[in-house]
């Protein structure tokens, strides 16, 4: 295990966790040892539904050249899908949503976030993948749409 994992899966043992990620691959870049790793999670609060993030890794010699150890890249991608019959839970409804998937990206200011927001109106589970800092927030960001064709799924009969 890299020394970044390591620290962050120290500092995410210390703190809440909407869903745990699984690794499901990872794609060299470079020769510096800078990675594309992808993670899958299954929405804890929506079953059937399976969400991949794709987030970059910087390597040992890359944090060597830059001189910032403990941070990474804000950049992500999200792409969620329905995997199973799709149940909702009990779900934010408001347009702020909620987080279900969290990953620290520096040591302490700044993380990788999925919120999941439910447009009930067009019947759509909305995520988004975008950093969260304490100042200075990013403006990167990336969208996915999961339909929710049978109505009896968002618990109308």
């Amino acid at each position: 295990m890299s020394f970044k994992r390591a620290l962050i899966a120290t500092c995410l043992s210390l703190l809440p966790v909407a869903a745990t990620a699984e690794q499901v691959g990872s794609v060299d870049v470079d020769w510096l040892g800078n990675d594309i790793l992808i993670e899958a999670f299954a929405d804890p609060e929506v079953a059937g539904v399976t969400c991949h993030v794709a987030y970059f890794d910087r390597g040992v010699i890359d944090r060597l050249q830059k001189g910032n150890w403990f941070e990474d890249p804000s950049n992500a991608s999200v792409s969620c899908r329905q995997t199973g019959p799709i149940t909702i839970g009990d779900i934010e409804r408001d347009d702020e949503g909620e987080r279900v998937f969290s990953e620290r990206r520096s040591i302490v200011l700044k993380s990788l976030r999925v919120t999941r927001i439910f447009d009930e109106a067009n019947q759509t589970l909305i995520y988004i993948a975008h950093a969260n800092e304490l100042q200075n927030g990013s403006a990167k960001m990336s969208i996915s749409t999961v339909p929710l064709f049978d109505p009896t799924a968002a618990g109308q009969n």
